[in-house]
């Protein structure tokens, strides 16, 4: 978990710095691996996105410039960026290991996921010795994670199938579902297993695009992933009336 912190100092200067590291670390990648114009332009859209939305959510809650644990999360999208450019280029089969071989290239997606993966626990750490938590800190990590693991689902789909896909976009699909099922926006009581699931998602995701032929950690990953979500809507649809009216809602995280 990441914080967002109040602070006198102006966000611009350090979105420009930011955007200035994605630009740099896709050009290196261009440099060592060669990408193609659609990976450049996947990895400038994230970079892009990630601060229009980010900017927006810190206005609203007037939030002038990101804390240090969100520094360290917004590290962690510059390298999910370099993933997502990467394979963009794997997807259109353009520029990708131009320059240094398709397992090469497969290497260093593997790298930088597995680094944001490590990253992911060095942020909470920040936050929780900073005192600096909060929940719109919490909802950027958050989706930092889920885009990373959308990201490594395409690439699984593009080794294993279609199916692969489902890891990355059941977050999505549950959100969506939410516009129009508000009880499904209610809060979830903490769980160790949820945690788990979600934690094991990236690992598996990361072991698999670093060995093809291990189609089965996909197969256990999405397993456990259904398995996660059902429970967790079964949960929500049996306290429904609570998550609607609004009723004394139990104190514990949401997947929206």
């Amino acid at each position: 978990m990441s914080t967002l912190q109040h602070t006198a100092a102006p966000a611009v200067p350090e979105q420009a710095a930011w955007a200035g590291a994605q630009v740099l670390l896709l050009a290196g990648l261009d440099g060592v691996i060669g990408l193609g114009p659609l990976g450049w332009l996947a990895g400038l859209a994230y970079g892009l996105a990630t601060w229009v939305l980010l900017g927006a959510a810190m206005a609203k809650a007037g939030v002038r410039a990101p804390g240090p644990a969100d520094r360290v999360t917004l590290a962690r999208g510059l390298l999910v960026g370099g993933v997502t450019a990467l394979v963009v280029d794997r997807a259109v089969g353009v520029g990708f290991a131009s320059a240094v071989g398709v397992g090469g290239a497969t290497a260093v997606v593997v790298g930088l996921a597995a680094v944001a993966l490590a990253l992911d626990f060095v942020d909470g750490r920040v936050a929780r010795r900073t005192g600096t938590s909060s929940p719109l800190g919490a909802r950027f990590d958050m989706e930092v994670d889920a885009f990373l693991i959308f990201v490594l689902s395409v690439h699984a789909a593009l080794v294993f199938g279609p199916w692969a896909l489902a890891i990355g976009v059941m977050r999505y699909v549950f959100v969506a579902a939410s516009w129009v099922a508000p009880w499904l926006r209610g809060e979830l009581p903490p769980s160790f297993a949820r945690k788990t699931v979600a934690a094991m998602q990236g690992v598996l995701l990361v072991l698999a695009v670093a060995v093809p032929s291990a189609g089965a950690l996909v197969a256990l990953a999405l397993a456990a992933l259904v398995w996660s979500f059902g429970r967790d809507v079964r949960w929500l649809w049996r306290n429904r009336v609570r998550a609607v009216v609004g009723t004394a809602p139990m104190k514990g995280c949401t997947r929206v």
